[in-house]
């Protein structure tokens, strides 16, 4: 710092990795910055003392009649970014935002003074401020604050961008998400309704007496699912680890232990590709009961699933895209070979016809070469049915090769005793009547390696630790995970899984 340099001058602050350089409308943002400090004012106060917010304004006082204000008057200290101003002479109106809800404020020379006035002209859009005075109803009926005093809250330094041009651009939205929230209050909204539903979660299983846990987030063998992990290093016990890729093998080591039902709301990761339904990092909810089988998770989950759609949008339906989902119970169970049947084009023979299948499944997934009869059937499905289960539908008994942790299904054993839950064509739960059988269950295991051995990336790996857990003696077991960040996906009509997950990846920009 030069002699001669102000200390107490602002200065813009640098432009990020993905930003040009300073803007006119920066400098100019500074220069009104570096008057307010000249003129005495705090632009970053420690703390401000409030009484109401905007909403909060809103939702109590906003049915009162203009008499009602003027006979019994409300006084309120409101903060809020300051979204729009309109000047009118010695008078002004600009509208705050909480995030939630706009409120009007009007200020006036004669009221606040010709200095304090004439400062409010140093004051951008997007600055934190905070109005006192009273509440009354302007010539339109608009409900306003008419301030007698006003207090700087905060600075922003940068423009905020225009409603109808940055805003929409879902690179900003989403690299960005502070300025989504800030220009699109119903992006808030979606984020409050994800809350909301994972707090009634948590209610509905701590009501049945489920403890809730927490497992490893890395692991030394990733397993319970098919599925590809990101790989880490320990430097200090020069060891690699894995994200797991679900929480499942921990929490049916609890149950082995002695807990009977166990739930846990958990991140995972899984080293695959990105779409509208996918992301590398997600969050899942996972509970097992003991003594139960998948029968009893599809009763407790219409339970769970029907009364969290009431609880939340207060009916039994909801709208998704262009459909009306209905939550109305029960809910059709479609045998997985029967939906094949009905929507992917394969008859009774086809099924006999292995490699027929295998060559089908490959024509439809060249990534996924090489493939086994149960992963070709599982890739026809995806392909060419899963979009046709719009409503709640069970999918059960999909084939056991694909399902290394579910017992076998009582009348077909060479299906597993398992369901998937579609919504809207997406898998949102899955299922199983676990597999308890140590010996089964290393023999699953070794099964998996040798098609990992053959180039499959997602078979599951031989987890000796878990084996030896079951020989301690695993009770009848129903466990299930559901999918809350696609969840919130149906319950806030939004189509794409990053409109519902406030940091998604992104690649980097240069």
């Amino acid at each position: 710092m030069s002699p001669n340099e102000d200390p107490k001058t602002p200065t813009p602050p640098p432009a990020g990795p993905d930003e040009e350089k300073t803007s006119d409308q920066e400098l100019a943002r500074a220069e009104k910055l570096r008057k307010l400090q000249a003129a005495g004012v705090d632009p970053f106060p420690h703390k401000i003392e409030w009484t109401h917010s905007a909403s909060g304004i809103l939702s109590q006082h906003g049915g009162r009649t203009k008499e009602e204000l003027e006979a019994s008057p409300v006084l309120v200290r409101v903060p809020g970014r300051i979204l729009s101003v309109r000047q009118m002479g010695r008078a002004t109106f600009f509208h705050i935002s909480d995030g939630r809800a706009r409120l009007q404020v009007y200020i006036r020379e004669d009221a606040l003074g010709r200095e304090a006035y004439e400062r409010f002209s140093l004051f951008d859009i997007g600055d934190w401020v905070a109005a006192e005075g009273r509440l009354f109803r302007t010539r339109t009926g608009e409900l306003t604050v008419q301030a007698s005093s006003l207090q700087f809250v905060a600075k922003c330094h940068k423009p905020l961008p225009e409603k109808w041009h940055g805003l929409q651009d879902v690179e900003i939205r989403y690299r960005r998400r502070y300025l989504d929230l800030i220009m699109n209050p119903e992006t808030a909204e979606v984020f409050r309704l994800r809350s909301a539903l994972t707090a009634r979660l948590r209610r509905f299983f701590d009501e049945r007496g489920y403890v809730e846990v927490e497992t490893p987030m890395m692991q030394a063998m990733p397993g319970g699912a098919l599925a590809r992990p990101f790989v880490t290093h320990h430097n200090a016990l020069d060891i690699d680890l894995y994200l797991r890729v679900a929480p499942e093998l921990y929490l049916k080591r609890l149950l082995v232990g002695g807990l009977e039902r166990v739930y846990e709301i958990n991140r995972s990761f899984r080293n695959e590709g990105i779409d509208a339904e996918h992301n590398p990092e997600f969050t899942m909810l996972e509970f097992y009961q003991a003594y139960s089988d998948y029968n009893d998770m599809m009763e407790l989950t219409e339970e769970l699933l029907g009364g969290l759609v009431r609880d939340l949008l207060g009916k039994d339906e909801f709208s998704y895209g262009d459909q009306v989902i209905s939550m109305k119970r029960p809910w059709p169970r479609l045998r997985f070979r029967e939906a094949l049947e009905r929507y992917g084009g394969l008859d009774a023979a086809a099924f006999e016809d292995r490699s027929a299948v295998v060559r089908l499944g490959e024509t439809l997934a060249p990534d996924k070469k090489p493939l086994t009869y149960g992963r070709a059937l599982d890739v026809i499905f995806d392909r060419r049915v899963k979009h046709h289960l719009a409503q709640p539908t069970f999918l059960i008994n999909p084939p056991k090769e694909v399902s290394p942790l579910a017992k076998a299904a009582l009348d077909a054993p060479d299906e597993a005793a398992r369901f998937e839950l579609f919504i809207s064509g997406m898998e949102l739960a899955n299922a199983f009547s676990e597999l308890t059988d140590p010996v089964e269950q290393r023999l699953r295991f070794e099964q998996q390696a040798e098609e990992k051995a053959k180039g499959d990336d997602e078979s599951h790996p031989i987890d000796l630790d878990y084996v030896q857990a079951l020989e301690y003696g695993l009770p009848p077991t129903g466990g299930e995970g559901i999918g809350i960040d696609r969840l919130a996906m149906l319950l806030g009509n939004r189509r794409n899984i990053r409109e519902v997950i406030l940091f998604p990846l992104l690649r980097p920009r240069e």
